[in-house]
């Protein structure tokens, strides 16, 4: 049993309801958890020096906000709830118009379901909502000092370089990458990148009027040969790169092949866009590229894939031979700024914690729906990696992404057919699965049979 006595809080409501309200503020603060019993009414009304009557009817009222539940002959226990249930006791309901809206075919992380995570998660919108009047301002294009100081020790905490004099905090990775290309590139110019890439750069090149050119890779990646020989061919502005858990192959360069691909990109004076989306889920990446190009590089450190999409934030290192003004000019015409209310959030959290709490999840989270889809998909021709969102899947011989997708129309499952990454060549008949996102761990098992069904061509003529 639960060695818990409430502290009333000081308040001129109802003693049954300050102990309502005492229960409420310790199950939020972790005092008490899912599946703690609290003590009998009588002691606790020994405790507080109250009638018994008083602390039956705040147990009630406890139980009417759904934080509590009583069992005749077993006692009384904290309610073990969903995520959809938090913002109820917080005085809130969920809006339906908020929680529709999603698309699965996009790379979505895991989402906490954990009551005391999300809870956590949840406390955060308090620091917010307590500076919301100055958090409705303009702001510097860069982000506030304070939230650039926070962000130095999210980075140095992941093993990242913070070079304070060429950082920014931007609107997300799509707007840090949208505004280096406006600053280094020109229409009709070429830029080069993985023969598979990630179909937003391809969208940014179509717009900018660049021409795309896949670099050829092997087993380790695009190979420092082909690189060569492409910047010799094309004379291009740039090189993008996304070198750990690459969408949509989930490959990570080794630091042996980033070197030499580093080599390459030194000996001919190349810039280099380092999209690293997923540096905040990889718990062992290799050092960035961008270390050994100070002169040469922009690294782009996306946050979106670690916490959610909503939080439409990147931290923007910028190479030392550029300019720093010319980079806030083009971001301020893009996007103006980071929302201060999105900084706010993730500052609270990586402060409190919280925001390791929420990296540790989306790591194991990934690894064990990695896991289920390599056990169900077995026979399958698979990549993934332990900690990607995704798999990369070829496949049979006589079977088209097409026939696949269409057998797989109706479940709630990601699938993307290799045409929206395939930059140059024929597209193959490969599949990425996206395994994160809403998607419940039962649904995702369902749905990876019928994928396997569909790819292995079982029942397909009933």
């Amino acid at each position: 049993m639960k060695q818990w006595s409430p502290t009333l809080p000081a308040s001129d409501k109802p003693r049954y309801v300050e102990i309502a309200d005492a229960i409420q503020m310790d199950i939020q603060a972790g005092h008490l958890r899912p599946g703690d019993r609290l003590p009998p009414q009588r002691g606790v009304a020994q405790d507080l020096g109250v009638d018994f009557s008083t602390v039956s009817r705040g147990y009630a009222e406890s139980v009417r906000r759904g934080d509590i539940e009583t069992f005749v002959g077993r006692g009384t226990f904290v309610r073990r709830r969903d995520a959809s249930d938090l913002s109820a006791s917080r005085g809130e309901q969920p809006d339906p118009r908020r929680i529709l809206e999603e698309d699965p075919m996009m790379n979505m992380p895991p989402e906490p379901s954990d009551p005391g995570l999300v809870a956590r998660m949840a406390k955060g919108l308090d620091h917010v909502a307590a500076n919301l009047v100055p958090l409705l301002r303009y702001q510097s294009v860069r982000g506030s000092v304070a939230d650039r100081e926070i962000a130095r020790f999210w980075m140095q905490a992941n093993g990242l370089e913070f070079a304070p004099d060429r950082f920014a905090i931007t609107p997300g990775a799509h707007a840090s990458i949208y505004a280096i290309l406006t600053m280094i590139s020109e229409p009709g110019q070429t830029l080069l990148c993985e023969e598979l890439t990630y179909p937003g750069i391809r969208s940014m090149a179509a717009r900018l009027g660049l021409r795309l050119v896949g670099v050829p890779a092997d087993a380790e990646g695009m190979r420092p040969e082909a690189l060569e020989r492409a910047i010799t061919d094309h004379w291009p502005a740039a090189l993008y790169l996304n070198p750990t858990l690459q969408n949509p192959t989930t490959a990570t360069l080794s630091t042996t092949r980033r070197s030499a691909l580093a080599e390459v990109l030194k000996r001919h004076e190349l810039q280099l866009i380092e999209d690293d989306a997923y540096r905040f889920v990889a718990s062992d990446a290799p050092a960035p590229i961008a270390s050994q190009l100070p002169d040469l590089a922009w690294h782009v450190a996306g946050i979106s894939k670690c916490f959610g999409a909503g939080l439409r934030l990147a931290y923007t290192t910028v190479p030392q031979r550029a300019d720093m003004g010319g980079f806030s000019q083009a971001l301020r015409s893009i996007n103006v700024m980071a929302s201060p209310l999105s900084l706010a959030l993730l500052g609270r959290w990586i402060e409190d914690g919280t925001a390791s709490e929420i990296q540790a999840f989306v790591r194991k989270a990934a690894a064990e729906r990695q896991a289920l889809a390599r056990d169900i998909l077995c026979g399958c021709f698979v990549t993934g990696a332990p900690e990607a969102f995704n798999l990369w899947v070829e496949l049979p011989r006589g079977t088209s992404r097409a026939e696949v997708m269409g057998r797989m129309a109706n479940r709630q499952i990601g699938i993307m057919p290799s045409d929206a990454f395939t930059v140059s060549a024929q597209a193959k008949d490969t599949l990425r699965i996206c395994l994160g996102g809403p998607i419940s761990p039962e649904q995702l098992r369902d749905d990876l049979v019928a994928l396997r069904d569909a790819i292995l061509r079982k029942d397909w003529l009933g």
